[in-house]
């Protein structure tokens, strides 16, 4: 488990987050915090809220109630150039890689090097090597993701979510749909990516070994919190019901379904003709 900060401030903080769509409530009073240089790895059923969770903190979405902190600073209490400048210690690796297919892999790596910094072309191309060397893949640059493979697409999307070397990495699914033998190359390229830059960071994953891989700390969304926390080892063996029903994959061991909270005044759903 990583040490707190010795400042006291963790580099994410979610206090009392939540989020409901229309009468669905996603996220409800959740509390999070994540200290510099921690990689925590979140779990929960497909639909659950992980990815609402993600967006959350990297700003993409605003809480209906509860507060967004980066390194002790609201991202929606500050201005809009303020939050700016807060979402530029991000890096975020999105499912399948989200590349540009109409850009070469070079530039797709450039991309928020030239739009953000005022490095030369010869520093962009220096960084976009680097980057591409970090993640396994050195001298791709002229080619077009449509040419590359899967797992080299989704190593593309993490060499450019490094580019701006961030001090916060999300990482979004990095291996779903992927053979066991790409995926722990993917696994491996983030174990390096942690050794050489020390990032604060979120995963969410199905994948258990990955989450085992990578996790200095394991959390559980359910019913919109994250309602369980521990290193991968204690999760791995744990008994308690909600945690043996997802290592073990056994829809019997986990406890029964609340129904979800709906908004004070929203009727619920008409029951289906019989």
């Amino acid at each position: 488990m990583v040490a707190p900060s010795p400042s006291g401030v963790p580099a994410i903080r979610l206090r009392g987050v939540t989020k409901a769509f229309g009468p669905k409530v996603v996220l409800d009073h959740l509390d999070l915090a994540v200290e510099k240089g921690e990689s925590l790895v979140l779990l929960g059923q497909s639909g659950i809220g992980k990815s609402v969770l993600l967006k959350h903190v990297v700003g993409l979405l605003k809480p209906d109630a509860g507060s967004v902190e980066i390194d002790g600073e609201d991202l929606w209490a500050v201005s809009s150039r303020e939050r700016d400048v807060l979402r530029r210690k991000f890096g975020m690796s999105f499912q399948e890689g989200a590349l540009f297919d109409s850009m070469s892999v070079g530039d797709n790596i450039a991309f928020p090097l030239v739009r953000h910094t005022r490095k030369s072309r010869k520093e962009i191309a220096d960084r976009v090597a680097e980057c591409l060397e970090l993640v396994r893949l050195p001298g791709i640059e002229d080619k077009r993701p449509s040419e590359l493979s899967g797992g080299m697409r989704r190593r593309v999307g993490f060499a450019r979510a490094i580019a701006l070397q961030p001090q916060i990495l999300l990482f979004d699914e990095p291996t779903t749909g992927l053979d066991p033998i790409t995926t722990d190359v993917l696994v491996r390229v983030i174990e390096e990516m942690r050794k050489r830059m020390n990032p604060t960071a979120i995963t969410i994953t199905h994948d258990l070994k990955v989450a085992f891989a990578i996790a200095d700390r394991v959390g559980l969304l359910a019913h919109g919190k994250i309602e369980i926390e521990m290193a991968p080892k204690e999760f791995e063996a744990s008994a308690d019901p909600r945690v043996a029903a997802f290592v073990k994959g056994d829809s019997e061991l986990s406890p029964p379904e609340v129904e979800p909270e709906r908004r004070p005044g929203v009727p619920p759903p008409a029951a289906p003709p019989v």
